[in-house]
């Protein structure tokens, strides 16, 4: 028998969550044998598996002592490089200038290296993080990018930060701005582009259409042009609809695809080899905090506003553009 004392960080969640994180070798239908038949108890009381969690919620668990063994006695974060390149920190969040090339989360082609063991390493170093003080919640990513594209990516410290900003994020409270290169002088220098998008997963690409057809998702892509350079424009954009690629396809699709990018923009193959492009060239360079609603111990943040300090493909494509 042990018991689990409800941290912080752990409320809020339901209660057959916090037990699959942390109890990670315990099968989930045993589990929730263990939960009918009072095995496991909060308070010392029968528990519902969607129970809400609270801070000092005491768990009781009358299970096999195996499932408290450890599956990962060693940390996977610990073999990933710390080096981050920090825009902002303070105790509740992280913004983080990703470049392209690395992962932001583990996937198939992982090697121990990705944006979140990063900083799960470099938090563990400073003291902000040590799992064995943590029930199950461990620092995490409040938005994603594509491994060949930059930017700036948010990171939580805490659960309740997490709450928050996931909340924020799928609110649209969070603005994000992005800079891009594409092919050719686009016609029109200001736009709000509307189209249907779907996403075939077998090939992890997306397809674009002005008509919607079935299973498509409407798409809304605004754009500027910022800068005109021989044969290339450079955009300012802001995504009304955050889908899959998106900006990557919605550019191609009218025309202009991005510089570097071979997927949606396989005609220009040659002219990104002669130009030397390893990534296509999209940044998510600008980020502001614009709160609607109450947003709690993160209150501090809204109005506030943030850029990355270098693109990588605004000199070496010739074009102007100060950022700062």
């Amino acid at each position: 028998m042990q018991t689990v004392v409800v941290g912080k960080n752990d409320s809020g969640q339901r209660l057959d969550s916090f037990l699959q994180k942390h109890l990670q070798t315990l099968p989930k239908t045993l589990m929730y044998k263990y939960l009918r038949k009072k095995c496991i108890k909060v308070n010392g009381k029968k528990a519902e598996i969607n129970y809400r969690l609270c801070e000092n919620d005491v768990i009781t668990l009358y299970i096999k002592d195996e499932f408290f063994e450890s599956s990962k006695p060693d940390y996977d974060f610990l073999k990933a490089p710390d080096k981050l390149d920090i825009i902002y920190e303070d105790e509740n969040i992280m913004l983080l200038d990703k470049k392209p090339g690395l992962l932001v989360h583990p996937d198939e082609s992982y090697h121990f290296d990705s944006l979140i063991a990063r900083i799960q390493h470099h938090m563990y170093k400073t003291g902000e993080y040590d799992p064995k003080e943590e029930n199950s919640f461990a620092p995490s990513l409040v938005n994603r990018i594509d491994r060949n594209t930059g930017g700036i990516v948010i990171a939580a410290k805490n659960a309740e930060s997490l709450r928050i900003l996931n909340l924020k994020m799928k609110n649209r409270e969070l603005k994000k701005i992005y800079l891009c290169a594409v092919y050719g002088r686009v016609k029109t220098k200001e736009a709000l582009l509307t189209a249907y998008l779907e996403k075939n997963e077998d090939k992890n690409k997306v397809f674009i259409s002005d008509n919607e057809f079935p299973n498509s998702k409407i798409i809304k892509t605004k754009y500027k042009v910022l800068e005109e350079k021989r044969d290339m424009s450079l955009l300012e954009i802001e995504l009304l609809t955050g889908r899959t690629h998106q900006i990557r396809a919605h550019m191609s699709h009218i025309g202009h695809p991005l510089v570097g990018d071979g997927k949606y923009g396989k005609d220009t193959n040659a002219q990104n080899r002669r130009l030397g492009m390893k990534w296509q060239a999209l940044y998510s360079y600008r980020l502001t905090f614009s709160f609607d609603e109450d947003a709690g111990i993160l209150n501090y943040l809204n109005g506030k506003d943030f850029k990355a300090g270098n693109v990588w493909f605004i000199n070496e494509l010739g074009f102007n553009l100060k950022l700062k």
